[in-house]
């Protein structure tokens, strides 16, 4: 919820240019299907919705999943507040066609509506933030909504795993005694979309402690990346994880592993690279001294001679095809980075050891163009991709096609600001069922969920 792309342009004068990135725009569907039809070129205007809550292409429906501040169909409580990071799994074998979702809700002290303490369920009853679970018929009905992890805090994304659970990530360093906790944050956990019991409140403490965002995992070696969204320099880093289980399944990521920080040589900042096509070589995993920073935030931590190689703003984590990509969603000097840009995307190979900077997204881009897109991103029927937009004014999940295309799915209406002075919440939590029918999308303030079903290109 820091500054977004579309606020720095507006600070530097660069608003109303025209669309303009470079790069391998294609890179960013690497791994995807191919698929044809009308996906590739959109589905039409937006049409107004009567009842003000989104609009859509004509031919396409929504419902109301869940709202916060209603009741949790569990009875544990109401539904949480500010809805964020979200994964859809399959449905058992013994219920087909039901699709099971987990909700992040970043929630810090003093939220709206906090995840309600649940015993089994809660790592911190001074922590308010969570995930929520709900199980959907085929027709979206919502047959089960519970908590999933409660007493956790600033749950802000994650990521799924290949044995189909979610690793949900804490954007928080506060410690035992600040605030109102009572226990050290800043870990990721598992939650079992079907079960949450299974996994219950356990910090995964081998996996560091720090401003956590996003993982992606390696399906064929089972190494999780991870990034850091730090909002001070120093800043973020690009971490990896190798489990002592790799691939073992729910609850083997408590078995520990090591956990590395990347090394670019002579890169101290990579918001200094600024040419895409750029490959880095000669890379380096340094371990981390004290993956818990007990005594010193990680990023502040000694990595020896060559120091570690840092950048502002890395949220998006997803892997494609045989590489991991993820993003720095901008880099300001005057907040003490190295140099300035306005979104990159970097790939990383792991078998020839290869860092490369794919796509940078320049002060003159379109504030139609999703120009941190990959940090609310999700494959699209089509072959394409959906993004969620976060930034002022209205408030749009656009679909970007394979040729780089940019085209609004939908766009949300409830005003959360006045009629003289509207906004609108931030789409998050991005998601497609496995059959790829329905849509799921989070608005983050006020909390809703949506399933949107429809002429779907496939």
């Amino acid at each position: 919820m820091s500054a977004t792309r579309r606020q720095i342009l507006s600070r530097t004068g660069a608003l109303g240019a025209g669309i303009a990135f470079t790069g391998s725009f294609s890179e960013l569907f690497a791994g995807t299907a191919t698929a044809r039809g009308m996906g590739q070129r959109g589905y039409g205007p937006l049409v107004p919705d009567p009842d003000g809550l989104l609009d859509l292409p004509e031919g396409f429906r929504y419902r109301v999943l869940s709202r916060e501040g209603d009741p949790l169909v569990s009875g544990e409580g109401k539904v949480p507040s500010n809805c964020d990071g979200m994964a859809a799994f399959p449905g058992l074998p013994a219920a087909r066609g039901r699709t099971h979702l987990v909700r992040n809700h970043e929630n810090r002290t003093g939220s709206r509506s906090p995840v309600p303490t649940v015993p089994g369920l809660t790592y911190d009853p001074g922590a308010e933030g969570g995930c929520t679970a709900l199980e959907l018929d085929a027709d979206n009905s919502v047959r089960s909504e519970r908590v999933a992890i409660a007493g956790t805090s600033t749950n802000c994304a994650g990521g799924h795993t290949p044995w189909n659970t979610w690793l949900t990530c804490e954007e928080t360093e506060h410690l035992a005694g600040e605030e109102n906790y009572t226990r050290d944050h800043g870990f990721i956990f598992e939650v079992d979309p079907y079960d949450p019991r299974r996994t219950g409140a356990v910090p995964l403490t081998a996996m560091g402690r720090f401003q956590h965002e996003a993982i992606a995992v390696d399906p064929g070696t089972g190494t999780v990346y991870e990034t850091e969204d730090a909002f001070e320099k120093p800043f973020g880093l690009f971490y990896r994880f190798l489990p002592h289980k790799p691939r073992g399944g729910r609850g083997s990521l408590r078995a520990g592993g090591r956990l590395q920080a990347l090394r670019v040589p002579g890169v101290p900042d990579l918001s200094t690279v600024q040419q895409p096509g750029t490959v880095l070589d000669h890379l380096t995993w340094v371990d981390v001294p004290d993956p818990l920073a007990r005594h010193t935030p990680v990023r502040f931590q000694d990595f020896g001679p060559g120091g570690i190689t840092h950048a502002q703003k890395l949220e998006g984590c997803y892997w494609g095809g045989s590489c991991v990509y993820f993003v720095s969603s901008f880099a300001h000097s005057a907040e003490g980075s190295a140099a300035d840009h306005y979104g990159q995307v970097w790939k990383y190979d792991p078998k020839r050891r290869r860092l490369t900077l794919v796509v940078v997204f320049g002060p003159d881009s379109d504030l139609q163009l999703p120009g941190e897109s990959p940090d609310n991103i999700c494959l699209a029927p089509s072959g394409g991709l959906m993004v969620c937009e976060d930034g002022g004014g209205a408030q749009h999940v656009f679909g970007l096609t394979r040729r780089g295309r940019v085209y609004a799915m939908a766009r949300g209406r409830q005003n959360i600001g006045t009629p003289q002075k509207p906004e609108w919440g931030e789409f998050a939590g991005i998601t497609f069922s496995p059959d790829f029918r329905s849509m799921y999308v989070n608005c983050y303030t006020p909390g809703t969920t949506f399933a949107v079903t429809g002429p779907w290109s496939h």
